[in-house]
């Protein structure tokens, strides 16, 4: 029976007068936000298509992993001085990046095998990296030997995730969007959310280092049952085949037994290829420049900066860049991918020849924030190309093989950075060569490329 009595409360239990209007104050930013938030990810069809549930997915997907990285950074850089910390981060690349190194290439062909369970693939890579932080949040406290093969874990889990995700995206593609628009609408859902979840892991930080890895716990856990919500179409698999780096000798039997030739990267044209290698030279600087300005300017920060500030720009500069990069992707969809990838290298080439030159803490920033809108134009028109460019039967395995490649660009670079001294001009120039090289040796075939598919293909849309 209810409480007759019982003041602000209805018959119901449901409070009213000031008690429901203070209710409702509460109630409404979390539900305003809510709502804005599904507004956002659900316009223009992509909640009729489920692709808006894919973004909200990567949004947590995101969250979860900086909130691993904010642990994992303090444990591994700021907790120890400037030569152990480097001895620890390339042993911390060494043992968690070189079994990756060997996983990778083998998880794209895996997972291709039960393309029946991509719902379920994804969740038990929220799954497994949900524990996992588990086993981190004590190894951060003890030191403990199991910090390594838990990282790893990780790795292998995000990889795992990342891989899946590139093979739904084209499952759920809302009418009249191209891959390119929706790739670029998922990333900046993942950028958004590591935005916002980074100085919540700063904050979790202050309190203990184990509580950045709990809140990647419940994060993850909440990825879990968002997995299984995602349209039962993502688990088809029609169609589909396997692509590979390289034209394969390997010959399938066809429904005649007559031998067909697997197709792969290099069978579809230069194009996808100079594009690989351009984004491999923008990726191998980003890792570059992670490690290497992580350890100069813990070294000599900027003037009247800590290390930790210094670092807190740096990177604030380059996730903005990354962020813009991405908006301007889905406007310049309808351009000429080559042209683009070709602008954006120079870009960055540009910048690090001159922040080698006049090396400083403002062109430092203004170097990590144009090599972040580069990475995420370059990459989203590689994306383009192998839409255009790879037939249909094994696009989202190309997806798979292309992104191993570029992770492993990624590690180069970050080795490159922390074996490096600490000498700003130098190891600018370093990472000045490593894009020359990629621009050098691409530009003369992603230009011709551009030339020659001008009068004969669509538009990229």
């Amino acid at each position: 029976m209810a409480l007759k009595g019982t003041s602000g409360l209805s018959g119901t239990g449901r409070p009213r007068g000031p008690f429901r209007s203070i209710a409702r104050v509460l109630h409404f930013p979390v539900t305003g936000t809510a709502r804005q938030i599904r507004r956002a990810t659900h316009a223009h069809g992509a909640g009729e298509s489920g692709l808006g549930k894919l973004i909200e997915l990567h949004g947590v997907n995101g969250a979860g992993d900086v909130m691993i990285t904010v642990a994992l950074a303090s444990t591994v850089f700021f907790s120890v001085p400037t030569d152990e910390a480097r001895g620890r981060v390339a042993l911390y690349l060494g043992i968690t990046m070189a079994p990756f190194t060997l996983l990778a290439p083998v998880i794209g062909p895996l997972l291709d095998r039960i393309p029946h369970g991509r719902r379920a693939a994804m969740a038990g890579a929220m799954l497994a990296r949900a524990l996992l932080a588990l086993v981190l949040s004590g190894a951060v406290v003890t030191g403990g030997i199991e910090l390594y093969p838990a990282a790893l874990g990780v790795l292998v889990a995000s990889k795992a995730y990342g891989v899946v995700r590139s093979a739904v995206v084209p499952r759920l593609l809302p009418p009249q969007f191209s891959l390119v628009k929706a790739n670029s609408r998922v990333t900046l859902g993942g950028l958004l959310a590591t935005g916002i979840a980074a100085p919540i892991g700063a904050g979790l930080q202050q309190i203990g280092p184990r509580w950045p890895l709990y809140g990647a716990f419940v994060i993850f856990v909440a990825g879990t049952i968002l997995s299984f919500t995602l349209p039962p179409k993502v688990d088809s698999a029609k169609g589909e085949d396997t692509a590979l780096l390289a034209a394969d000798e390997q010959h399938l039997h066809g429904p005649h037994l007559k031998p067909v030739k697997r197709p792969g990267l290099r069978t579809v044209g230069t194009a996808v290829t100079h594009a690989l290698a351009a984004n491999a030279a923008i990726r191998c600087l980003s890792g570059f420049l992670i490690f290497f300005l992580a350890f100069l300017l813990r070294e000599h920060p900027m003037t009247g900066q800590s290390a930790a500030v210094s670092l807190g720009i740096v990177g604030v500069a380059a996730g903005t860049g990354n962020a813009i990069g991405t908006a301007v992707g889905a406007w310049l969809r309808s351009r000429a991918p080559e042209i683009i990838i070709v602008t954006v290298v120079a870009l960055v080439l540009g910048a690090a020849v001159t922040a080698a030159v006049f090396f400083g803490a403002v062109l430092v920033a203004c170097l990590a924030a144009v090599a972040g809108f580069a990475q995420a134009l370059a990459k989203l028109s590689l994306d383009a190309l192998i839409q255009r460019d790879v037939p249909e039967l094994v696009r989202t395995s190309a997806f798979a093989r292309s992104e191993t490649l570029l992770q492993m660009s990624w590690v180069l670079g970050g080795a490159i950075g922390i074996a490096l001294p600490l000498i700003g001009a130098l190891g600018l120039s370093v990472g000045a060569a490593i894009v020359a090289t990629g621009w050098l040796t691409t530009v003369r075939g992603l230009v011709a490329s551009a030339r020659h598919g001008a009068g004969t293909r669509n538009r990229v849309e």
